[in-house]
């Protein structure tokens, strides 16, 4: 009798939660920006929102969470966010893989998350303004060489894509530069623009935007970016820097599969449909999902770890 009454709850909740599933979602869905409005995280998500909510029929609402270049928002997601679908965030590699390294305060694990879906690229860029005296990457680097630490240089975040992109370029040219860290791109153009920065270590996205209002004196690209097509690569001009982040979407760790693999479906047939604008503005579309998409973070800590065991060597010595 009582094997019975085991067998018949166990079958209850089987139902039970298959019943859930089929009905997930059945009410709004909160999808968190941990940078500021007018990024690329912002933009991409504004683009996505109306074909999400299409695909999954509900409402799903963007909110943002800036600080700590995506770790304030990133630590309280681990911390507070229920397994349930109903609340998403945006991630962003290599932050999420330098920060949790680097950063005894970042709050956060790289493998804290349930990871959706990586959905594409924007390889770095270094960016002048127009009336910058710095006509090539030449010019910069022999400045940088004779001025030691004089070169501002503003990203978005610490120990972030852009931060880290910067310490690579110092390391290949042998070069000094003061890294300014910002709570996101948002901030970069006006801070650029006005004069507060010598230059920029940001993503192809920005001077897509800002056009003929600045200079990028090189891509770290495999190859030149469609929507940059008169910026040279670092490459071309002798220095193997190539990264840039990587942004994609994720869940609260413990996310049932099922609910996973349908986030994945709506964020992929979104992807699709949102290229033709993403492309034009220096993104480059990906769709790393599942296996796919952990692979992906576990080759990307690959690919910056002799700089970030440089960074814990500087600072052992001081």
């Amino acid at each position: 009798m009582k094997r019975a009454v085991l067998l018949a709850l166990s079958t209850l909740l089987i139902v039970t939660a298959g019943i859930a599933f089929a009905e997930y979602p059945d009410r709004p869905i909160t999808y968190i920006i941990s940078f500021n409005p007018g990024g690329e995280s912002d933009i991409t998500a504004r683009l996505q929102e109306p074909f999400l909510e299409e695909i999954l029929g509900v409402a799903v609402n963007v909110n943002h969470k800036p600080g700590g270049g995506g770790a304030v928002a990133w630590s309280e997601f681990q911390r507070t966010a229920k397994p349930d679908g109903y609340t998403v965030i945006g991630t962003n590699i290599p932050h999420i893989i330098g920060q949790p390294m680097l950063r005894k305060d970042s709050g956060y694990e790289t493998d804290g998350f349930d990871l959706i879906m990586w959905f594409h690229f924007t390889p770095n860029a270094l960016i002048v303004r127009a009336d910058s005296p710095f006509k090539t990457l030449k010019d910069f680097i022999e400045y940088a060489k004779a001025h030691p630490k004089v070169v501002t240089v503003g990203g978005s975040g610490t120990y972030s894509a852009n931060h880290l992109e910067t310490l690579r370029l110092e390391r290949e040219a042998g070069i000094k530069l003061t890294y300014i860290p910002h709570t996101g791109t948002g901030p970069l153009a006006p801070a650029i623009l006005g004069g507060h920065l010598t230059s920029l270590m940001n993503y192809s996205m920005l001077p897509a935007q800002l056009g003929d209002k600045v200079r990028v004196l090189a891509v770290a690209s495999e190859e030149r970016v469609e929507a940059l097509p008169d910026a040279p690569t670092f490459k071309e001009q002798g220095y193997d820097i190539v990264g840039g982040a990587f942004r994609g979407v994720a869940a609260p760790k413990g996310t049932p599969k099922e609910i996973i693999a349908k986030l994945a479906d709506a964020f992929t047939k979104t992807n699709k449909k949102i290229a033709e604008k993403q492309l034009p503005l220096g993104f480059v579309m990906t769709y790393a999902t599942g296996d796919d998409a952990k692979a992906l973070v576990d080759k990307m800590r690959r690919n910056y770890s002799d700089v970030i065991v440089d960074i814990i060597k500087e600072r052992e010595k001081k």
